[in-house]
This record gives C-alpha cells, sequence and structure tokens, in this order.
C-alpha cells in the first residue's frame, strides 16, 4: 500500500470516528440495547428455531433502526430540557456539538426506515413497532412529559412494545404471553425512572418536568416503586411459567425477582439515596437478565 492510499484509508478512518463520535451519544446505546434485547427475547420466546438467521437480523436491525430513531427525536423535542438540567446539558444538541435540524433528520430517516423494514417483514409486527414509536415520540415527549407526572406510564407503554412486536412476529397473533412480557416492562419502566427521579430531583424541577417525587412526595413514591416492582416481577414470572422455561431457568427468574422485590421494599422502608442508586441498577440487571433467560432457552 502506498503511502497516498495509507494516507487515505487513515482519513476515511477518521472520518467515520468522529461520525460516530457525534451521533452515536444520540441513539442512548445502554438503552437502545436494552430494548432490543426485549424484542429479540419476544421473539425467541416462541422457541422459534434460530437456524432463521435472517429473520432474526432482520427483527435486529428493524428493532434497532426504530427504537434509536425515536430515541434520536426524543432527544432532539427535548434539548430545551437537556439545556437546562446538569445532567444533560453536555449532551450533543444542547452543547451545540449537532444541530438541531441534523438531529431532527437523522431521527426521521431511522426511523422511517425501521418502520418500512418491519412491514416488510410483517405487517402486524410493524403495526406494534409503530404504535411504540407514537407512544414514545408522540403520547409520551411531544404531550404529556411537560404537563403530567403520569407521562411515564405512557411511556412504559411504549418500551412493553418491542417484546410485544418479537412475539407476534414469532406467533402470528397477539397472545397473553404477548401482553404479559409486554406488562412486565411496563410496570418495570416506574421503577428504573422513578428512582432515577429521585436521584436527579433537583434537575427535574430545574428543568419544570413533572414527576411523582414533586407531585405526590417521596415516601409515596416509593411505594409506588415498590408496588410497581411487585406488578412487573410477578408478570414476568407467570410469562416466563407459560413460555415454558427449564425449571433452572425458572429458579434463576425467580431469584432476580426476589432481589428485584427486596431492593424495592428496602428503598420504600428505608429510604436512602444508597438504595435508591442501588435499585436504579439493579432494574436494568434484573430486566436484562430475564430476557437473556427467555431469549437463550430457545437454543
Amino acid at each position: 500500500m502506498s503511502d497516498l492510499q495509507a494516507a487515505a484509508k487513515q482519513k476515511k478512518q477518521n472520518h467515520v470516528s468522529l461520525t460516530l463520535q457525534k451521533y452515536l451519544p444520540l441513539i442512548k446505546s445502554l438503552q437502545t440495547g436494552l430494548l432490543l434485547v426485549t424484542g429479540l427475547a419476544g421473539y425467541m420466546s416462541a422457541k422459534c428455531p434460530i437456524t432463521h438467521w435472517g429473520t432474526v437480523l432482520s427483527i435486529t436491525v428493524s428493532l434497532f433502526l426504530v427504537i434509536s430513531g425515536s430515541t434520536v427525536l426524543n432527544m432532539w423535542y427535548d434539548r430545551d430540557i437537556d439545556g437546562r438540567m446538569e445532567r444533560t446539558k453536555k449532551r450533543p444538541i444542547p452543547s451545540g456539538f449537532v444541530k438541531p435540524w441534523e438531529a431532527f433528520w437523522l431521527g426521521m430517516t431511522l426511523s422511517i426506515v425501521g418502520l418500512v423494514w418491519a412491514f416488510v417483514l410483517d405487517p402486524l409486527y410493524a403495526l406494534i413497532v409503530f404504535a411504540g414509536l407514537f407512544f414514545d415520540v408522540v403520547v409520551y415527549t411531544i404531550w404529556l412529559k411537560r404537563r403530567t407526572a403520569w407521562s411515564i406510564i405512557w411511556g412504559g407503554i411504549s418500551g412493553g412494545m418491542p417484546v410485544l412486536a418479537g412475539r407476534v412476529l414469532a406467533v402470528g397473533t397477539i397472545d397473553w404471553i404477548g401482553i404479559l412480557l409486554a406488562a412486565a416492562v411496563l410496570f418495570w419502566i416506574p421503577t428504573h425512572i422513578m428512582t432515577f427521579n429521585l436521584r436527579y430531583f433537583k434537575d427535574y424541577q430545574t428543568a419544570e418536568v413533572p414527576t411523582f417525587a414533586e407531585a405526590y412526595g417521596f415516601q409515596k413514591t416509593r411505594k409506588i416503586i415498590a408496588a410497581s416492582s411487585v406488578l412487573a416481577a410477578t408478570a414476568m414470572v407467570v410469562a416466563a411459567y407459560g413460555i415454558g422455561l427449564s425449571i433452572g431457568c425458572m429458579r434463576v427468574v425467580a431469584i432476580l425477582s426476589i432481589g428485584l422485590l427486596f431492593l424495592a421494599v428496602l428503598s420504600a422502608v428505608k429510604p436512602s439515596d444508597k438504595w435508591n442508586f442501588r435499585l436504579f441498577k439493579y432494574a436494568s440487571i434484573y430486566m436484562l437478565g430475564a430476557m437473556l433467560l427467555i431469549a437463550l432457552q430457545s437454543f
């Protein structure tokens, strides 16, 4: 390879690196990755033959595009809120690293391409994926987030759509197991988000975003988190039983669920920033672990 070719290759690599560095934070990769795992788990919950790698790839790409697109659109719309919060003011849009119009068109492009891909795969699957996008961007972010603390419930509905979509693609219809898996995510959302609201309470007040902690107080919010955790764990265990997980996997799901309930109750009974943060971290581990167990049982 000549020096000129090497320089051109290095320049191309630097361009790709800078592009990723610029736009990747807009998709919230950890959040997107977790929701993507739930979608794949929903599909594999039907014990589909994983020899259908083309379908698995199509689910992965279509969900990734739509989830990423909705996240980018959320960050585009909430750029003024992010700019007022210490935790988020260094995000790409409020910091000026990415222009608002760039984020908008990136979000729209990702969403549209993902939805078209989903429709080609299966119309009902695409409809549920679209419902997740609509509830997340239009209902939750644009309509309710700045008006009521109860917006989190609608955000939870959106979060439950990937796993329901995956299940529907596998079985061809909406069944009770798919609904329970979506409900597990729906009830898990308050555990995950409300603990975050408690940790960054002043930030949300500064941005004038309504939270349960502000509307109902810290103690009542912790009780709601505990109740929501009970519902999430119950829905997950019943769904896992309905799927037919092995005894070993069921035991692990049960242990994970007990851990979630223990931390949620402890956070309500002995409130502290330490236990609240541990519950926030564990909630993500719980959902990821349970969904991976559901996915792996198909092999």
